[in-house]
């Protein structure tokens, strides 16, 4: 009987992935990683994650499963490698993406080599994305998921082949609501949960507070420019802005106005009309291919740069180690730190994090 751990979050998707592999017959046990600690977790959190009551849904869930559930403490990787980053990033003026940080390093690295060491083959996880084999080539592919609106293969991209061949979305062929409506009629305790919508360590949304808190500084202020360098306004500190923002900026115009680029080392902004922040070719480094094992020519395809965006026609290529994907059509808030993630149709080419533009 093949042996799966199930990433289990708290939440009605990771308990439905749990039932449904119990179901499919293999020896399954829930485990809930424990990254973050703060007092705020010892409250209920509606819209976070990884509280101490997500945790005690888990071990309820797999109690009702039947299935043992263990807890696993990466809090010092998580701190080292998700949370410092995201810190820095932010710091550095970049726009920093800690799921796609914690998919890489937590889930599937940290979560995937304890697994293997227990003797387990799977570790499966609540992610709406599919994995299936291409004959042709015999590699594994990522695919987006049935349900379009909840599809996670954006964060997915940096999966390896050995990754994949050891990884289980049995919810990637599911509709968000088929996985409530499975959890509901088998009594689950979190059916009706509400979904996290922040960071998980930023629980109330107040990003720059949490970092304040964590550093001990306090940001300080500084220039907003225009493209021409003149000063325009001040700014609350660096930390508060990403590339393409437009709300929020305090600045009186007969224009919108949006965040074109951020100089940490001199402490301003520079701010633009839409026209100057559009973007064209976007450049990526730390790139992983999925679908093929090197792009050796260009090649045409869809390519998306944040999380909750349609992606658009591109071509793509590779300069050295860098990957180069120039738009049909130039784009807004291109934001270094972000990832670029290409597309053929619903499979995953690959993807790299954004390190320039132009």
């Amino acid at each position: 009987m093949k042996k799966a751990m199930i990433a289990m979050s708290g939440g009605v998707d990771s308990s439905v992935a749990a039932y449904l592999m119990k179901k499919e017959g293999f020896d399954c046990v829930g485990a809930t990683m424990r990254l973050y600690r703060s007092p705020v977790f010892r409250q209920k959190n509606p819209r976070g994650c990884c509280s101490d009551q997500d945790e005690e849904d888990a071990a309820f869930v797999c109690y009702q499963l039947g299935i043992p559930h263990e807890s696993v403490c990466f809090t010092k990787q998580f701190e080292e490698q998700v949370i410092r980053k995201f810190i820095s990033d932010y710091e550095s003026g970049l726009t920093p993406n800690p799921c796609i940080d914690c998919n890489r390093t937590m889930k599937f690295r940290a979560l995937l080599e304890y697994a293997e060491e227990k003797g387990f083959d799977f570790v499966v996880t609540g992610h709406y994305a599919r994995i299936c084999s291409d004959e042709r080539s015999g590699r594994l592919l990522l695919r987006k998921a049935i349900d379009e609106s909840k599809d996670q293969s954006y964060v997915l991209y940096m999966l390896s082949q050995d990754q994949l061949a050891h990884v289980y979305f049995p919810l990637g062929d599911l509709h968000k609501t088929e996985v409530r409506r499975i959890g509901e009629e088998n009594g689950l305790v979190n059916a009706s949960k509400r979904e996290s919508q922040d960071i998980c360590f930023v629980p109330d949304g107040d990003y720059v507070k949490f970092m304040e808190e964590y550093t001990g500084r306090k940001y300080e202020e500084g220039d907003f420019l225009d493209t021409d360098g003149n000063k325009i306004g001040r700014h609350k500190g660096i930390v508060h802005y990403t590339i393409g923002q437009r709300k929020g900026l305090g600045i009186s115009a007969p224009h919108p106005l949006y965040v074109a680029a951020i100089d940490a080392k001199k402490n301003t902004v520079t701010v633009a009309e839409k026209n100057d922040v559009l973007k064209q070719t976007v450049y990526a480094e730390k790139v992983n291919f999925i679908a093929v094992d090197e792009l050796k020519d260009e090649m045409r395809i869809k390519a998306r740069i944040r999380y909750n965006e349609k992606e658009k026609p591109a071509s793509a290529r590779m300069e050295g180690d860098r990957l180069v994907v120039r738009f049909d059509e130039p784009r807004s808030g291109v934001a270094v730190g972000q990832s670029v993630v290409l597309y053929d149709g619903d499979i995953v080419v690959g993807g790299g994090v954004i390190c320039g533009s132009e």
